[in-house]
C-alpha cells in the first residue's frame, strides 16, 4: 500500500474550533455521514485549541489533528490568535488550515490583515448547506493530499 493509499484508509482527525454547541452538533452529524474516513475532536474556545494543538492538559493523549477548522470570528479576538500561530508555529504551520468564514467579505478582511489559511470555506447557515460544505471539505482534503505524493 502506498502512503498515498494509507492516507485514504487512515481516518483524517479533525479539529474543530467552534463555541456554537449547535453547529457542533450539525457539523459532527455532516462529518459521519461524509465518504471520507474521519474522526471529529471539538473545542470551544482558543485556549483549548491551543492546547490540542500543542498536545497539553487535558488533550496531552489526544491525537495531532490533520486538518483544523476555525471560525477566528466566532472566538472574538482570541480566534485570531490561534489562526496566528497555526500560521508562525513551526510545529504547527504544516497543518491545513480551513478558515470558516461568514461570507467572502470575512475571506477579504483576514486576508487584508495578514492572515493566511489553506482554504477559505463560507460557514454553512442552513441546514441543508452542511451537505455542500462537507464536500468543500472533502473536495479540498483529496486535492490537498494528492498534492503531497
Amino acid at each position: 500500500m502506498t502512503s498515498r493509499d494509507q492516507q485514504l484508509v487512515d481516518p483524517i482527525e479533525i479539529l474543530l474550533v467552534e463555541p456554537n454547541p449547535g453547529d457542533v452538533r450539525l457539523f459532527t452529524e455532516s462529518f459521519k455521514e461524509a465518504t471520507i474516513s474521519n474522526q471529529i475532536h471539538t473545542v470551544s474556545d482558543s485556549d483549548s485549541a491551543l492546547d490540542f494543538l500543542h498536545q497539553r492538559g487535558d488533550y496531552s493523549d489526544e491525537p495531532f489533528p490533520d486538518l483544523v477548522l476555525l471560525d477566528p470570528h466566532s472566538l472574538g479576538p482570541s480566534g485570531l490568535e490561534v489562526l496566528s500561530e497555526l500560521n508562525d508555529e513551526p510545529t504547527l504551520d504544516e497543518i491545513p488550515v480551513i478558515v470558516l468564514t461568514s461570507s467572502e467579505m470575512g475571506e477579504e478582511v483576514l486576508k487584508s490583515q495578514g492572515f493566511d489559511a489553506d482554504n477559505f470555506i463560507q460557514k454553512p447557515v442552513e441546514i441543508e448547506d452542511f451537505i455542500t460544505f462537507i464536500q468543500s471539505v472533502e473536495g479540498f482534503w483529496l486535492t490537498f493530499t494528492r498534492s503531497q505524493t
